[in-house]
């Protein structure tokens, strides 16, 4: 079974999100893909998100609702912080003993991927599918990946700013249903 692990703060889910997610189960033959929200990030402790745990997955439910291989996993949020990629490994490792594991990231993780917690020993477990914008992100030694490059527009950062200002989101950026429900959520914050 080929399985990938798909971690973020998903602060909101966006369709970048969703077609990296897509394009990796197409491009890598993937039996399953797993949506991790974090509950903390190392390299962000103080995280500030927008959207509550239980909210952040009512909107990964929502955008992914009816595909194929996608799941939603409450695994990370159940853990003490801070987030470790290594801890979920481990866990899937347990669940999934004889699963080939894969982790997809954005090229920006990829190139801090030497600051992650045990890089060695998710090298080993892992490989890497690089979703990458504009210039290819270049493979590391000693670290299987697979690169797939993407236009991807999309900014949880910007869905933010739109939404604590009560401005209009960007055309296509979120399934209508989903930027609806972050709607509501951000009108449920403000009351």
């Amino acid at each position: 079974m080929k399985l990938c692990l798909f971690g973020g703060s998903f602060d909101p889910v966006h369709n970048g999100h969703v077609t990296m997610a897509q394009e990796a189960i197409l491009r890598c033959g993937l039996d399953e893909l797993h949506f991790l929200p974090t509950a903390e990030s190392p390299f962000k402790p103080d995280n500030a998100f927008l959207f509550r745990a239980e909210q952040r997955l009512a909107l990964l439910r929502s955008a992914t609702a009816g595909m194929a291989h996608i799941r939603i996993s409450e695994d990370d949020l159940r853990l003490p912080p801070p987030s470790w990629s290594w801890r979920l490994v481990e866990l899937y490792r347990r669940h999934y003993p004889d699963a080939e594991l894969y982790w997809l990231l954005g090229t920006d993780q990829w190139s801090a991927l030497h600051r992650w917690a045990r890089p060695d020993y998710l090298a080993e477990q892992l490989h890497f599918i690089v979703c990458h914008r504009g210039e290819p992100a270049q493979p590391r030694a000693g670290y299987r990946s697979t690169m797939i490059p993407l236009a991807l527009p999309e900014s949880a950062t910007e869905l933010r700013r739109c939404l604590r200002q009560h401005l209009p989101l960007p055309e296509g950026w979120m399934p209508p249903a989903t930027a609806a429900l972050a709607r509501h959520f951000c009108e449920e914050l403000t009351r």
